[in-house]
Formats: structure tokens, C-alpha cells, sequence
């Protein structure tokens, strides 16, 4: 498919209409070849209506020994880590390019297969995808070497090398985003890559690995195996021979990642997890509107199913009923629907699981006293598809669940504070240290409050902003290690010291 398709603009008939005729992959991509695997198969099921979209092959042990051997080789004998940095940067911008050329195809696979507006998927996730891997095919022969002041009898060389084979373990809620964060920076630097989608999302993943043996990567530099996450996963995360593993996604899975590196080879592990962001408006913030309107915007994009998303929304008292009243009232006008309609603005969540999940947490802010001010049930029962309303609830107490547990979707709890001190305490209150957002005109504030709060990115009068000059991750039980920016190179590459001694 190429760019003489329906764009972001298209009608909603354009777009089901592609659907209808879209082609959709189903094999591994192992060694530059599609791989059925030894037969088994799972169910890719469309959130928008419950139905299955296809099978797609499910790799086990040997399908996972397969692609890490193909990597392996690669890695070892192949031309990829060899390559001039500057060969290797072109590949990763052709297949940039490839990517904007079937944007389209990928919006939908992805809008298909997890419920994002194909919109949001095209004009957003795409773009984001491109511009990953063109940055950093742009950034890989910038790197230096370092050539320490050393005695004059001694030269000392500091080389950066590749890890080697490294396994990327992305999840279901921006699955070509996380995916290019990870695989993207890993090939700059010269590794070979093993990816694995979340089970809910692998048809874009594949489509993606095809296109990077079309994009001119050699055989086994880029391996696509889907899979369950307890067979697949598991596999990768115990196998001696990956060298490092990058991993986006739960708290519990990330866990488990830590424990199968400790009972394999200490593989490094590098972990972006799970996320309870604050939100905080302080009474001068310099527009208390477009302060609510974006604390809307991030807690119902992508369905609220975002690490990042905040979810805690902490508000001075005294403009807490104009705060919340805005946020709720968008809450009742935001459009959920099909996310192939181009007027969707919210869809369906990932799974039917994954809507009962959510939903006793709905029940548990009930329960815990909880102020339900929009939202608080299921939508679209007659579609068949996962829908939610956006749901507010003000009045939650500091150590209710819906406070502390991360819900990862489009529900947001309001807290109130008196002071700036007790801001920064709730804030803090939280395992998570992923993110954090704060509203006010006072720049010395603004410093002092951002250095306070125990987050790996925080926002000032905005939310979700940045590019990717700049690193992402968390602290605390978010994880550690960097996404983005040259850091991430950190995460795939090993300093060799040389000494001469002349």
C-alpha cells in the first residue's frame, strides 16, 4: 500500500473499506524469511467489534531458538555490526522511508488490531515510528570514541561497542512507537535484534519486520517472533544467548524479566514500567482552562492506556471546582466510537479482559468513597467491541486503590491539596516515578517543585511534550534505563578500555 490512500483525512467508508481488503501477516520473521513456525497458532481478535481479525503463528521455544540463532549469526559472522556506521544509518532511514510510504497500512493494522482512532494512529504514531528510526540512522555515525589524557608513555582508547544480540519486548499500546524506540537505537549501534510484540498487537510488528528486509537489512539483524509473553517472553528473557533485553510494559512483567536474567546468563535487562503520574494545577497556573483541557486530553488519549498517562489529577482547592468541573464536562462530550471513524475520539480498550480489569477498578473507587463525576460504566454494547465511558471521580482519598494502582485507562482520580508541600508529599506518594505535570507562572516554583518531584520527566504548563533529543524513563518502580536521545545507546552498547603502553 503507498500514500495514494486514505490519510488521517480519509472518511470513515475509505477506511473500512481498506480494512476489508487489507492484507494481514500471520508467519514469523526469522533469518529475512517469513517462518510459519511449528503450527501452533493464536487468535489476533479486533477490539472495535470482538470478532477475530485472523491467526497469527505463536512462537514456542524453538521458534524463539530459531530467531535468536539467526540473530546470533548475524551478529557474530554477519556485516551488520561491521558496517560503516554511516551504511548502517542509511538502511535505517530507507526503511524511514518505507514506513511513511505504507503509513496508512500501519495506521490501520495498528488501529485494527488495539482499538487507537486511525487517526491518532496515522497522524501520531507514525509519524513518531518515521521519525525514530531517521533520527537515529541520522545519529549513527556521530558517535565518538574517547582518547583519555593519559602519561606520556601510555595511549588510552575508549571504544563503544555493541552489546550483540538483543531481545526488544514491546507492549500492546503504542506497539510500533515502543517497538522503534528500542529496535531503532539497537541497530544504530551495530546489534542484531529480536522483537517481540504483545500478543494483542503482532500484526504491525511483522509488517514492520518485513519491510526492514525490504529497507535492505540483512538476514537475522531484525527477527519478529509473536507469541504468548509467558512462552515467547519467558523464552527470550532465559535464553544465554541474548546479551541484553529492553523491555516496555508492567510492573509484574517486568519483574519476572529481572528474575529469568538472574537464572540465565545476568543478561542486562532495561526496563520502562508501569506509571501513576501526578498532575499538578497550582491556583496561578496561567490558564487554569487549557490546564483542564489537557489534563483531559492525557488521561482519555489513547483510551487512557498509557504508562504516562496522569492519572492522579492533584488540584489547589481553591480552583478545584473549575478545574474538575471542565475535566468531567469533556468527559460527557468526548465522541467514543469505531476507530476507523475519522470523528472518533476515543476507542474501544485492547481486550474484553482488559475492560473488566478497569472496570473493578471503577467499582473499587465506589467503594472506597470515591465522588463519581462522569463516566463509571461500559459504552456501545450492540458493537460488540471493549468500549468504556472516561470516567472522573473527585473526593479520592490518598490511599484509596484508584490513588495508589495503576488503572491504564481513560479514569482519573482528583485529589485536593492546600499547600504547595502537600502538592509535592501526595505527588511523591506513589511506587511509580514515571512522570509528572505541573501548572504555574511562578518559574522559581517551577524549579523547585520539577527537582522535588521523584519523576523521570516532568512537564511544566504542558503534558506529553518533547522530541527525541530528550530521554525517557522512570524511576522508582517505573523502571531505569533511557528510551530516546543518544542515551539510549547506553542501554545497547559496552565501553572497552584499550591501553598501550608505548
Amino acid at each position: 500500500m503507498t500514500e495514494q490512500q486514505p490519510h488521517s483525512s480519509g472518511t470513515h467508508q475509505d477506511w473500512q473499506r481498506r480494512a476489508a481488503a487489507l492484507p494481514l501477516p500471520a508467519a514469523h520473521l526469522i533469518d529475512g524469511r517469513g517462518e510459519p513456525g511449528g503450527g501452533d497458532t493464536f487468535a489476533v481478535v479486533s477490539p472495535r467489534d470482538g470478532r477475530p481479525l485472523t491467526t497469527v503463528a505463536s512462537a514456542g521455544e524453538a521458534e524463539v531458538d530459531a530467531a535468536v540463532a539467526a540473530a546470533r549469526r548475524a551478529f557474530d559472522h554477519g556485516p551488520w555490526p561491521r558496517l560503516a556506521p554511516a551504511d548502517r544509518g542509511r538502511a535505517l532511514r530507507a526503511l524511514a522511508g518505507l514506513v511513511e510510504r505504507h503509513r496508512a497500512e500501519l495506521a490501520l493494522l495498528i488501529s485494527l488490531e488495539m482499538g487507537k482512532p486511525v487517526t491518532e494512529a496515522y497522524d501520531i504514531e507514525m509519524r513518531a515510528v518515521a521519525t525514530t528510526f531517521r533520527w537515529y540512522g541520522e545519529l549513527a555515525d556521530k558517535l565518538a570514541d574517547e582518547a583519555p589524557h593519559t602519561p606520556g608513555d601510555a595511549l588510552a582508547l575508549v571504544t563503544r561497542e555493541p552489546v550483540g544480540v538483543v531481545a526488544a519486548v514491546v507492549p500492546w499500546n503504542f506497539p510500533l512507537t515502543m517497538a522503534a524506540w528500542k529496535v531503532a537505537p539497537a541497530l544504530a549501534a551495530g546489534c542484531t535484534v529480536v522483537l517481540k510484540p504483545a500478543e494483542q498487537s503482532p500484526l504491525s510488528a511483522l509488517r514492520l519486520g518485513a519491510l526492514a528486509v525490504e529497507a535492505g537489512l540483512p538476514p537475522g539483524v531484525l527477527n519478529v517472533v509473536a507469541g504468548a509473553g509467558p512462552v515467547a517472553g519467558r523464552a527470550l528473557g532465559l535464553h544465554p544467548d541474548v546479551d541484553a533485553l529492553a523491555f516496555t510494559g508492567s510492573t509484574e512483567v517486568g519483574r519476572h524479566f529481572l528474575r529469568y536474567a538472574a537464572d540465565s546468563n545476568l543478561k542486562r535487562v532495561w526496563l520502562e514500567l508501569g506509571g501513576k503520574s501526578p498532575n499538578i494545577v497550582l491556583p496561578d497556573a496561567p490558564d487554569l482552562d487549557k490546564a483542564a483541557a489537557t489534563a483531559a486530553w492525557g488521561i482519555f488519549f489513547n483510551q487512557g492506556e498509557m504508562c504516562t498517562a496522569p492519572s492522579r489529577l492533584l488540584v489547589h482547592r481553591s480552583i478545584a471546582d473549575r478545574v474538575v468541573d471542565a475535566v468531567a464536562e469533556r468527559a460527557r462530550t468526548l465522541r467514543i466510537g469505531d476507530p476507523l471513524d475519522p470523528a472518533t475520539e476515543m476507542g474501544p480498550l485492547v481486550t474484553a479482559a482488559h475492560r473488566e480489569r478497569v472496570l473493578g477498578h471503577i467499582a473499587a473507587a465506589h467503594e472506597d468513597g470515591a465522588r463519581l463525576r462522569a463516566g463509571g460504566g461500559t459504552a456501545l454494547p450492540e458493537t460488540g467491541g471493549h468500549y468504556l465511558r472516561p470516567t472522573v471521580f473527585d473526593r479520592v482519598d490518598p490511599g484509596a486503590r484508584l490513588a495508589r494502582e495503576e488503572v491504564f485507562g481513560p479514569v482519573l482520580a482528583v485529589l485536593e491539596f492546600d499547600t504547595v508541600e502537600e502538592a509535592v508529599a501526595l505527588a511523591n506518594d506513589s511506587d511509580y516515578g514515571l512522570a509528572a505535570g505541573l501548572w504555574t507562572s511562578d518559574l522559581s516554583a517551577a524549579h523547585r517543585i520539577s527537582r522535588a518531584l521523584r519523576a523521570g520527566t516532568v512537564w511544566v504548563n504542558c503534558y506529553e511534550e518533547g522530541d527525541l533529543t530528550v530521554p525517557f524513563g522512570g524511576v522508582k518502580q517505573s523502571g531505569h534505563g533511557r528510551d530516546k536521545s543518544a542515551h539510549a545507546l547506553d542501554k545497547y552498547t559496552d565501553l572497552k578500555t584499550t591501553w598501550i603502553q608505548l
